[in-house]
């Protein structure tokens, strides 16, 4: 078969989930029956490779347009993109897109060519309300592209369960067209591996335990109520933020306000590194840290669960969408519900509960060193069990072949 992939994101150039998963199933597909199928990628950035099956192009803006809203530049910086990419395409069997910032080109590709057209549902934007921070009403625009790619999609991959019925019940696709594959992770490169010149580096002591979290400063990934969390946190603990790459200027300085108000509130040490870190030194934190904490507010499947795992981290995360999936409440970490979310807004009615509740769960596991070990082995050995990549990439071509010789 001949596959286009197309992507925002694409190595070097991965700040996200669909970025991660982008990277590893084009890896993998590309070794499936021996390198058999042609696999262009087509993504945003400067990258651009030809390497035995597999191709990168990278696709660019020609031109800028005029727009109502300095917000609008990117959505239609995406737009003009989108159009070089269904330019670009020919003779497909399969044109599969990840997220809606390339759904216009996979529905022009579809007309244009006959290819089927595969979605990977990452996120969905009707349960992304606070992009509007970023696109204005270009949110709008962008939500309609998704609607409209669903609506005329061949097949949809979602990444959980709970992506499926969300997929059903937002945009109508019939269940047979659903298939969920997971998302997964490299256990060659995700895996225990302890560096203390990462911690020195970054002034983490290697004498007392620490807490992480690895992600964007957005609403999503709740960021600001773990912040809000620290002065519940048990004396004699660090917490280390790997986090950087803030939605907009306005985020960021909320983030700003609520970590000075936490080294105010609380004597545990906060390391804020305000950057997105190399995978070398984001595996080493990984693997030296107590507990991982994820205190999303919506997450489709949450990868970056999957990584401290690997790394043998058991996690404290909240209790929503994918992540009851990958974590398993009292085996390989705690769940904390976010049981009083606003209706569609994704965001707790009560933030200092939830806050206090995420404490709680760091407390319980910091407390019991026993039941930690435990959680750390069983941590390795679900992700090995469940979540490898060359699996998932059959699985993926297995789809693909269902839908061509439908």
């Amino acid at each position: 078969m001949r596959i286009a992939i197309l992507t925002n994101e694409y190595p070097p150039n991965v700040y996200g989930g669909a970025g991660v998963h982008v990277e590893y199933l084009t890896r993998e597909l590309a070794r499936v029956e021996g390198g058999l199928h042609t696999i262009e990628v087509l993504c945003f950035g400067e990258q651009s490779e030809h390497r035995d099956n597999l191709t990168t192009i990278c696709v660019h803006s020609p031109c800028n347009l005029p727009s109502q809203d300095p917000r609008h530049a990117r959505f239609q910086d995406t737009m003009l993109r989108n159009l070089e990419m269904a330019g670009l395409l020919k003779d497909l069997d399969v044109v599969h897109c990840h997220t809606w910032y390339t759904h216009l080109a996979g529905c022009l590709v579809k007309q244009l060519t006959g290819a089927r057209l595969v979605l990977t549902t990452h996120s969905l934007e009707p349960h992304r309300p606070w992009k509007v921070e970023q696109l204005g009403t270009a949110y709008n625009a962008s939500s309609w592209i998704e609607r409209t790619a669903y609506e005329n999609a061949d097949g949809v991959i979602a990444v959980s369960e709970s992506m499926r019925s969300d997929v059903e019940e937002l945009y109508g696709v019939p269940r047979e067209k659903i298939r969920v594959i997971h998302n997964g992770i490299d256990l060659n490169q995700y895996r225990p591996t302890p560096d203390p010149a990462v911690l020195a580096k970054y002034g983490i002591d290697a004498n007392v335990p620490f807490i992480l979290f690895v992600g964007r400063i957005t609403r999503q990934k709740g960021i600001i109520h773990l912040v809000d969390a620290i002065r519940w946190i048990r004396p004699g603990v660090q917490v280390v933020l790997c986090a950087g790459a803030p939605d907009t200027p306005e985020i960021g300085r909320e983030m700003t306000d609520h970590v000075e108000g936490a080294r105010h509130d609380s004597a545990s040490p906060i390391i804020w590194i305000p950057e997105m870190l190399p995978k070398q030194e984001v595996i080493a934190l990984y693997t030296q840290a107590a507990l991982f904490v994820c205190p999303s507010v919506y997450e489709p499947f949450g990868i970056i669960n999957l990584e401290a795992m690997a790394c043998g981290t058991p996690v404290v995360a909240s209790a929503v969408g994918g992540i009851t999936e990958v974590v398993v409440a009292g085996k390989t970490g705690l769940l904390v519900p976010i049981d009083a979310v606003g209706d569609g807004d994704f965001e707790p009615k009560d933030p200092p509960r939830f806050a206090r509740d995420l404490a709680g769960a760091v407390n319980r596991l910091l407390e019991d060193p026993e039941t930690l070990k435990q959680m750390a082995a069983r941590s390795r050995e679900r992700v090995e069990h469940f979540f490898s990549w060359t699996s998932i990439a059959r699985w993926t071509m297995d789809f693909y072949w269902d839908l061509v010789q439908a």
